[in-house]
């Protein structure tokens, strides 16, 4: 349910408008594109733009009102995290990552855990960030009394430096499956690298962490080993998928955007085109014209998804599996358009803003590496597969922390 003037915490403060909550966003849009291009070349650790997004307060967002947040619905959030990731899609990644934790103790943990874990993050304005990569298996979870111990390294840990509580996975060998667990970023024995060094979304704070004999107490862990996934907890890798959905759409949308600009402004026609400016050439309107249909068809794909998820949460335990997947097909049509959407836009823009707009000084190239950087998280023809499949048998995909 959306939120109106008149909604409040139970702490007493007011809970913004969805028009607030637009201003904001675009607010913080806008502060963050001023500089996007000379940080893209400069990568690092994103500390001041850390408290740019935590400033906003829209790290409150999804966190439910009955843990003092917002308690928005989660197609409210992707709209905005769509029009952050046309400014700057790693720290889109980075502010959507810790949205994706906060989906994590709500979907995995128990109401006593959801307290816990919320109300300090919103009364203490905590920036949550990731080391639960399923597929990484190095770290290892141990009985130790009630507890467990936690050792061994983790990748592609996403929003982990800097930030001020994590969730993470260890793998547990007796049972072969995993533990999920949250705990504070600076718990003796967690280290926390910034080594990530890809050419694209090179502010998304995705370090690597290692856990040295860490100590998990028992109201840590929010999935024991063993623990057989209800319809509704799988919902959190759609999230996490139609996160990275909005954010190629987001790099599609801000490219053709950029692209419109230059042409605009400073491009200038082909001598053959026979026309005195670059806007009157009928190749580049078409070219612009099928740029423009690759971009909408993904935002409408995205939106479509996103009320799926908030149908299928709207219906708390009761999720079965044939809710779950038809979440899945939305999200898996949503994604495999935006993929090639980012792909294509962020590409072909430079023929039509031609060789000058290629100049570092204008940095357009940082879309298509933030695109294909981001669209390798896992292979879209696996997404293409589920959707063939479900096509021609009505199979869904399989829950995994992927599809």
């Amino acid at each position: 349910m959306l939120l109106t003037d008149s909604a409040t915490q139970p702490s007493g403060h007011a809970v913004p408008s969805l028009a607030e909550i637009e201003r904001r966003t675009e607010a913080l849009a806008q502060l963050l594109a001023t500089n996007a291009v000379e940080r893209d070349r400069a990568g690092g650790h994103a500390a001041a733009e850390r408290e740019l997004i935590r400033a906003s307060g829209l790290l409150d967002l999804t966190t439910p009102r009955a843990q003092g947040g917002w308690g928005q619905s989660w197609q409210t959030f992707y709209a905005g995290l769509r029009r952050i990731a046309q400014a700057d899609s790693s720290l889109a990644h980075l502010y959507a990552f810790h949205h994706l934790q906060v989906a994590t103790v709500l979907l995995y943990g128990k109401p006593e855990q959801h307290e816990f874990f919320l109300r300090p993050t919103v009364e203490q304005r905590l920036f949550w960030g990731n080391a639960l990569n399923p597929n990484d298996k190095r770290a290892l979870a141990t009985e130790d009394g009630e507890g467990w111990r936690i050792s061994g390294p983790k990748s592609y840990c996403s929003g982990s430096v800097g930030s001020d509580r994590l969730t993470f996975s260890a793998w547990h060998e007796p049972t072969q499956s995993l533990l999920i667990g949250a705990l504070p970023s600076d718990r003796a024995g967690v280290t926390i690298r910034g080594d990530w060094d890809a050419f694209g979304q090179k502010q998304t704070d995705s370090g690597s962490v290692t856990f040295d004999q860490v100590r998990l107490e028992p109201h840590e862990v929010l999935v024991r080993p063993g623990e057989q996934a209800t319809p509704r907890a799988t919902l959190r890798s759609q999230m996490a998928q139609l996160i990275l959905t909005n954010l190629y759409v987001g790099i599609a949308r801000g490219a053709l955007e950029q692209g419109l600009r230059y042409t605009r402004d400073s491009s200038r026609p082909f001598f053959a085109a026979g026309v005195s400016r670059a806007i009157d050439d009928p190749y580049v309107q078409q070219r612009y014209g099928q740029l423009a249909v690759l971009v909408r068809p993904a935002e409408v794909l995205a939106d479509i998804a996103a009320q799926a998820i908030d149908q299928a949460l709207a219906l708390g335990d009761a999720v079965t599996a044939a809710d779950r997947g038809r979440v899945a097909i939305a999200v898996a049509e949503a994604k495999a358009v935006a993929h090639r959407a980012a792909i294509e836009v962020s590409s072909q823009l430079f023929e039509l803003t031609g060789a000058s707009a290629t100049s570092s000084r204008f940095g357009l190239d940082r879309f298509w590496r933030n695109a294909r950087v981001h669209t390798l998280h896992d292979p879209i023809d696996y997404k293409l597969r589920d959707l063939g499949r479900h096509a021609l048998t009505g199979a869904f995909p399989e829950p995994t922390s992927y599809s």
